[in-house]
Order: structure tokens, then C-alpha cells, then sequence
């Protein structure tokens, strides 16, 4: 079966299979360990080959709910459950996840596999530092449960871990209280990439912040921005999940896909905001998951899929390296519809997750024969500042950037090695890393 993740590149032929249960998994695990390993899939919205392989474990349907305190906001579910089924049975009952990434369709066990963040990492940390156990099938086929303080090594490796220490069956997290499911929305214009950071270190204190950057606009306007700051509203009740309002049916012909047509997006985008400082209460979904609105957006991008670029320079790099960066994709003429830059606090223990503290730009790249040289570049631009990519995001890294960005990845092999996971659990991505 001809599989690939949420941008469409690579497409892979693997071996899916259907997990409801732990017996379930069990037996998938049984077959894969003298058939060349496997690797755990969830809702697929990774973007790249992180959960492509010859045998993929489909975990969908461990999707039950065990256990909730209302007292503290405790929840221990399955692996499949998503973030939209947290929202739909908890937001209405005042709680919400404490770190949500961009998209309300991940799986929790992809969650913590990919250790993802969201636009309030700078004050709560990533999503597995709020996370307090995992359930993980190991590869000889015996359940542990890993905490901070129980098998330490093993829930660190795992938080973050891209799914090569074992599957994950189930976890326990705690969310946190709100009083509604409205946000209070304030959006600042930015008129270059100093006015942006300034913005950014202005309100730190603020709970989610976000900008989005005109990546092809240069000169005295290179890095001119849009802002977007949020705080939990205090009335408007919960709004019922929405379904996506449009979706594309069809791949989008590449031949919308230029320069002109994205540096006229990009100039309408910014100017759509009229005032330099603009405040409105909204729902809590197109403030964290705009693009969930539209059903298929990644068909947007053409037949060939994309690269979403997502990169984290420290912020010790300064001013000067995101601006050579940026530099290079506005020249370059490739740039993105859309490029997100968020503000990063110090990162966690777990050797592959991917915060540091500094900050971290995402664009989305067409895939075209000629942008993976330009993409090297930027590669290498990146590691020189101290500075890694997404492994979620991930689909061409080569094995030397990785490990010249990843310092404490032979930490986290020696934890696979511990418990006997080298050669069981692996991906396209993992082969290609070295992992």
C-alpha cells in the first residue's frame, strides 16, 4: 500500500496494520521483529517519512479514555485518542490541553513521539512536560509504564523519540483549567524582522504568541510581520468543534505555485490587517488551527506534495542569523505562503526533542527538483548557529546535520540499545538518520 505523511513527500510502499488492542500490537510486533522492524503511525500528520516504513503499526483505534480526575485535570487515554477528542469531551467540562500544536488532528502517542509545541512553548514547555507516564510495548513484547520517575531514561527517549523505543499504548497528562473556549486575540503589525522581535520580548509574558512573516519581502521590510498574541477568554461559553468549512477536492495546478503569485499573497496577507495594534475575542479553533478550516489543505501544494521547513536557531545566534536566513529564502524566490515564526523558552531533558530557547521559523516549500540544493544551504546555515530542524517535519535531512545538531543522539541510542529496541522499531526516517 502506497503510504505518506501530511505533506505528500515521500511516497512509500509499507504493510499497515491495525492495532485496537495491546494483544493487538502484540502479535504485529511478533511478525515485524524477523521481518525487519516496524513503526507506529497514528493519525498521520506528520509531515514527512518519521512514520513510513515496510511495516506500519496503525494505532487509530486505541482511542478509549481511561481515567479523569476532576480534581486536578488528570486524564490517562490510548494512544489514538486525538487532540479534538480531548477538546470535545473536556472543553465543555473548563479544561484544556496545556500545549497544542497547530493542527487539532494528532494523536496523543504521536504528541509525545514528536514532542510537539505550540504557540505558548516560551511559558509551558513542550507537550511531554506535561505529560506524567506512557505505556509503552516494548520490543519484546512486555508493557512498561515510564515516568520521571520510573524508567526514567526510557520516558525521556520516548517523549520526543520519533517511536523508535516502542509503541506507545497509552499515556496519563494533566490538562488545564479554562473558563471558556474563546480566546482574546491581539494582533500587532510589525513593519521588519527588528520591530518583530521586539514585539516578541515585549510580551514574553503573554500566554500564546505567534507571528506570521512576509518571507520574500526584503530590503528595510525584510521579516515585516503580523504579531498574534492570546489569552483565555473569560466568557463566551464553548463553541461546538467545527468541521471543515471548504476543502479541496483536487491537487492545485504547480503553475500557481511562483513568486508573483506568493509575493502578492504575501503582501495582501499583511495589509488585510489595517491598524497596528487590533484586539477581538474569537473561538478557540481559528485561533490555534486555522488551517483545519479547510478540509485537504495539503493538496494546495501540487501532485508532488511539500516540505514544511521548520528550523530552531538559539537565541544566543541573535538578530542577525534569522535575518541571513530569511535573506536567502526571499532571494532565492522559493519562499512560502505561509512562514510561522514562534519564540522558544529553554528546552527539556529528552535528547531528541527539538526546542532550545530561542527562535523557530516554519515555511512551506513545493516540492521541486531544484529546492532540495537550496534547502542543503539553509541546512548548513542552520547548524553553524547552533541550530537543529523538526524531525516531525523531516523528510530529507541528511544523517551529518543531524547529528551535528542532534548532540545527544548516541544518549538516546544507547537507551534503545538498553531495551532492545535497535532494529525492531524504524522508519524511512530512522534509516536515513543512521538511527
Amino acid at each position: 500500500m502506497l503510504l505518506s505523511g501530511w505533506g505528500r513527500y515521500p511516497r512509500a510502499q509499507g504493510r499497515p496494520t491495525r492495532a485496537a488492542d495491546t494483544d493487538a500490537a502484540r502479535t504485529a510486533l511478533a511478525a515485524a521483529r524477523s521481518d525487519g522492524g516496524m513503526i507506529a503511525r497514528g493519525l498521520g500528520r506528520s509531515y514527512g517519512d518519521s512514520a513510513l516504513g515496510g511495516r506500519v503499526l496503525e494505532t487509530g483505534a486505541l482511542d478509549r479514555f481511561r481515567a479523569f480526575d476532576p480534581a486536578t485535570g488528570t486524564v490517562t487515554c490510548e494512544a489514538g485518542v486525538s487532540i479534538a477528542d480531548l477538546l470535545r469531551v473536556f472543553l465543555p467540562r473548563g479544561w484544556f490541553p496545556p500545549v497544542t500544536p497547530g493542527t487539532k488532528h494528532v494523536s496523543i502517542g504521536g504528541a509525545i513521539a514528536s514532542d510537539v509545541h505550540g504557540k505558548n512553548h516560551h511559558g509551558a514547555g513542550s507537550f511531554s512536560d506535561h505529560v506524567q507516564a506512557v505505556e509503552i510495548l516494548l520490543a519484546d513484547g512486555s508493557v512498561v509504564v515510564a515516568s520521571r520517575e520510573r524508567h526514567a531514561d526510557l520516558f525521556a527517549a520516548t517523549c520526543g523519540g520519533m517511536g523508535l523505543t516502542g509503541v506507545i499504548l497509552a499515556a496519563t497528562l494533566r490538562l488545564m483549567p479554562v473558563a471558556s473556549g474563546m480566546i482574546r486575540a491581539r494582533t500587532l503589525k510589525a513593519e521588519n524582522l527588528d520591530a518583530c522581535l521586539g514585539l516578541f520580548e515585549t510580551h514574553a509574558d503573554a500566554t500564546y504568541s505567534v507571528a506570521w512573516i512576509d518571507c520574500l519581502a526584503t530590503g528595510d521590510a525584510l521579516g515585516r510581520s503580523l504579531v498574534m498574541l492570546g489569552e483565555h477568554a473569560g466568557g463566551g461559553g464553548v463553541p461546538r468543534l467545527a468541521r471543515a468549512r471548504l476543502s479541496l477536492p483536487f491537487d492545485l495546478p504547480g503553475v500557481l505555485l511562483n513568486r508573483m503569485t506568493m509575493k502578492a499573497f504575501n503582501a495582501l496577507y499583511y495589509r488585510r490587517v489595517r491598524t497596528p495594534d487590533r484586539t477581538a475575542i474569537v473561538p478557540f479553533e481559528p485561533y490555534f488551527y486555522p488551517l483545519d478550516g479547510i478540509g485537504g489543505w495539503n493538496r494546495a501544494y501540487g501532485s508532488r506534495g511539500f516540505l514544511q521547513y521548520q528550523f530552531v536557531l538559539p537565541k544566543a545566534a541573535g538578530r542577525d542569523a534569522l535575518a541571513a536566513i530569511l535573506l536567502r529564502i526571499a532571494d532565492s524566490g522559493r519562499g512560502s505562503f505561509l512562514a510561522v515564526l514562534k519564540a522558544f523558552g529553554p528546552g527539556n531533558a529528552n535528547p531528541l526533542s527539538f526546542p532550545m530557547e530561542g527562535y523557530t521559523l516554519a515555511l512551506d516549500f513545493p516540492v521541486r527538483d531544484d529546492d532540495f540544493a537550496l534547502l542543503d544551504r539553509l541546512d548548513d546555515m542552520v547548524v553553524a548557529h547552533g541550530g537543529r530542524l523538526y524531525l516531525a517535519k523531516d523528510a530529507r535531512m541528511s544523517a551529518a546535520t543531524f547529528r551535528a545538531s542532534y548532540p545527544r543522539w548516541e544518549t538516546f541510542q544507547e537507551v534503545r540499545a538498553r531495551y532492545g529496541a535497535l532494529g525492531v522499531f524504524r522508519s524511512l526516517q530512522s534509516d536515513r538518520l543512521g538511527l
